[in-house]
């Protein structure tokens, strides 16, 4: 690759300083970023040195200048690229230096990222031998202009296989949910395969973005791919991952404002005002009606679920207990967006099985007024997935809670072996036969409904026996239970212990 590829590269937007002709041929051979006032040591011959000058200040003269320009040339720099966001341009006397020391310089608009370059550098070296890219140069520069103007990802498909009869070629995530496709692509079913297709013709390319988690992971994926090189795969890939990570800043916004409305909702009697302004501003519509979804370990994974539910129309954030949630707006009163859930998220928590993932979801919220009892519920119900099946991944709604023992599960595992032990006493005791034999004895009267005859059938006991048995249990937990409230009270603790 040569310094002159970059500089006609519009999507950077590059502006040459001083470079003589001869020089516009110059080898790259990698590229470095570096803020050090003497960068020798971190600059290998041949690569582009990327600095954003915090290095240098106005009061240093141009001796630091100098410097720094004078390593570059023993080093072997290629050339330097200057930011201009720390000073609003490139000193003259950084240009000067250059000139004297023969280093080819530009200067790199505020608006453009370094990781941007090193994405566009990495990509022709990628293409093949001396730099050269698969794609047609045309192809290659229509999609960097299109990177350039935030183009979403299905144009960027369609431009990329422009030249190749547009084949069907699909943008997926490891969960199977479909990003992009090309304009006359079929629709897949959810459930095909993203890592080896079933009928062994197809082909998948892994979109290389190292900051992904297993649920942002994205393949390239053309059923039919015909006679199209791999290289060409290949580099559509890699410009698919430069979209994916100029996506990060928006992801990150999103999930700052939904973080702000989780806030709000949790804190208790929050301002309509605020409420509205803050549902606004995650792109909810003002009214209802919503549904909530919480989740937990990973966030990451209720966003991919959320966005097969409602690729918009939806906010997810994270609780101030670092608890994971949805808004998702219903388009209808009749419509339900969370209800395909629990087709979805296993094949969500698939992309990482070795992290059990947890979902909870509540009832309805007519309203904004509404949201924060759903929340709570969906949060208790997170709460009972995890304790009920902490090493499964599962979804728990809210209106499951439909017995004494499912309600309870959603009760803090701490709480709930404090209260058994309140209730219990030493009918807990592991090292004591009898005590044993009496909670042995309570479960199965309470299980028979209070019934001696059939607790002294199911015990192969004598009635009096499951009489004398029962009284010593009334004795040690001071219950009567004859009295109702005292045997849900005993059930309810036996129900809350922690196995």
């Amino acid at each position: 690759m040569h310094i002159a590829h970059l500089l006609r590269d519009e999507s950077l937007g590059l502006r040459p300083l001083w470079c003589e002709d001869t020089m516009l041929v110059r080898e790259i051979s990698g590229v470095t970023a570096t803020d050090l006032a003497d960068p020798a040591r971190s600059v290998r011959p041949g690569e582009l040195v990327l600095s954003g000058l915090l290095w240098w200040t106005p009061d240093d003269g141009p001796a630091k200048a100098e410097r720094f320009v004078s390593a570059l040339r023993t080093a072997g720099a290629a050339a330097l690229l200057a930011g201009e966001k720390t000073h609003g341009g490139v000193p003259d006397d950084l240009v000067h230096a250059c000139r004297r020391y023969a280093v080819p310089v530009a200067a790199v608009p505020a608006h453009v990222m370094f990781r941007t370059i090193t994405d566009s550098v990495q990509l022709r070296q990628r293409g093949g031998q001396g730099g050269r890219p698969a794609l047609p140069e045309p192809a290659r520069e229509r999609l960097n202009r299109l990177l350039a103007e935030g183009a979403d990802p299905a144009a960027l498909l369609d431009a990329a296989f422009a030249h190749l009869d547009r084949p069907a070629a699909y943008l997926l995530t490891a969960s199977g949910r479909t990003v992009a496709a090309t304009t006359d692509a079929v629709r897949l079913p959810m459930d095909v395969p993203v890592d080896l297709p079933t009928d062994g013709t197809g082909v998948t390319v892994p979109v290389d973005v190292a900051e992904a988690g297993p649920y942002e992971r994205l393949r390239l994926y053309l059923p039919e791919p015909a006679d199209i090189p791999p290289r060409e795969l290949r580099e559509i890939a890699a410009i698919l991952a430069t979209w994916q990570r100029s996506r990060a800043g928006h992801r990150a916004a999103a999930y700052e404002a939904a973080s702000a409305l989780g806030a709000l909702l949790t804190g208790g009697g929050a301002d309509p005002f605020a409420l509205r302004a803050a549902l606004l501003a995650c792109g909810l519509p003002p009214q209802g009606p919503y549904e909530v979804i919480t989740a937990a370990p990973d966030r990451r994974a209720l966003a991919e679920a959320v966005a097969q539910l409602r690729p918009g129309g939806a906010a997810v954030g994270g609780l101030p207990d670092g608890t994971a949630f949805a808004v998702l707006a219903a388009e209808s009163p009749a419509e339900s967006p969370t209800e395909p859930l629990a087709e979805i998220w296993p094949l969500v928590a698939a992309c990482d099985p070795s992290r059990p993932q947890h979902a909870g979801t509540g009832p309805r919220a007519d309203g904004p007024e509404d949201l924060n009892g759903a929340l709570s519920q969906a949060r208790y119900a997170l709460a009972s997935g995890r304790n009920a099946a902490p090493d499964t991944s599962s979804v728990t709604d809210a209106a499951s809670f439909t017995g004494l023992a499912a309600l309870l599960t959603g009760i803090p595992e701490e709480v709930r072996a404090a209260y058994s032990h309140t209730v219990l006493g030493s009918l807990l005791a592991a090292d004591n036969a009898s005590s044993a034999v009496l909670l042995q004895t309570l479960e199965t009267f309470l299980a028979r409904d209070g019934s001696w005859a059939r607790a002294a059938e199911e015990l192969h006991l004598h009635v009096n026996t499951v009489h004398y048995r029962i009284g010593r249990v009334e004795q040690i937990t001071g219950r009567d239970l004859s009295r109702l409230d005292d045997r849900l009270d005993l059930r309810a603790a036996l129900l809350c212990r922690v196995r």
